[in-house]
């Protein structure tokens, strides 16, 4: 199964290059499409990440409070 992981990324790179070669306009708006949209998703997923910890804070100090109510 990773002999096909190496051959597709093989391929991919080499595509690549003879895009850079060939169209450079069109390789380097693919490069900065790519950098973008991963851009954005680090974004998200940052924003997600801390949310979901503030919600799990609140969540163990309402928990603490109904403990120390008791």
């Amino acid at each position: 199964m990773q002999n096909h992981a190496i051959i597709v990324i093989l391929i991919i790179v080499l595509g690549l290059i003879l895009l850079m070669v060939r169209k450079p306009k069109l390789f380097f708006s693919l490069i900065g499409l790519g950098l973008l949209l991963a851009g954005l998703v680090y974004v998200i997923l940052s924003i997600s990440g801390s949310g979901s910890e503030q919600k799990k804070k609140m969540i163990h100090g309402e928990e603490e409070q109904s403990d120390t109510d008791r």
